[in-house]
């Protein structure tokens, strides 16, 4: 990691603690993200095959690209969103319940007037960038939707 990778990750850190996250949490969502990019680019293919769904089942299976059969695989992406909802479930709790002994631990009572609101999580399935977002309160302006104007969050990569 050189000097300006290690500023952009501690910015990114920054960022997502003014917004309730503890450090362990931002640590965990930029890994969850670094494994549903990584999953995304295995849904578009790579050289060895590419990642598909069992239309019946749902359970994912590797295709490959030499013998054309499927294999069951270790379906990553179902884990990493679990995750991240645990992650944003615990962050609204603190918010939510400010006397709370974890939410005292983790916010400094100046931020807690800022902390109003619950964040929400867009995942967006392109490959060639990051695959989290971090959907602040106000970030989607009125009569618009989150896919049109999701990179007004919290960029998490």
């Amino acid at each position: 990691m050189n000097k300006q990778e290690a500023a952009r990750q501690a910015h990114q850190t920054d960022a997502l603690q003014s917004l309730g996250f503890t450090q362990n949490e931002a640590a965990k969502l930029r890994r969850i993200s670094m494994t549903l990019r990584r999953w995304h680019e295995l849904e578009c293919g790579i050289d060895g095959g590419c990642v598909e769904r069992d239309e019946t089942t749902g359970k994912a299976m590797w295709r490959s690209s030499y013998s054309g059969k499927l294999f069951p695989i270790q379906d990553r992406e179902t884990g990493a969103r679990k995750r991240l909802a645990a992650i944003i479930a615990a962050r609204d709790g603190r918010i939510d319940n400010p006397r709370s002994k974890d939410a005292e631990q983790y916010i400094h009572a100046t931020c807690r007037a800022m902390l109003a609101g619950k964040v929400a999580s867009y995942i967006q399935t392109d490959p060639r960038g990051a695959a989290l977002y971090i959907i602040r309160p106000g970030d989607i302006p009125e009569g618009q939707t989150v896919d049109s104007c999701y990179s007004r969050g919290i960029c998490v990569y």
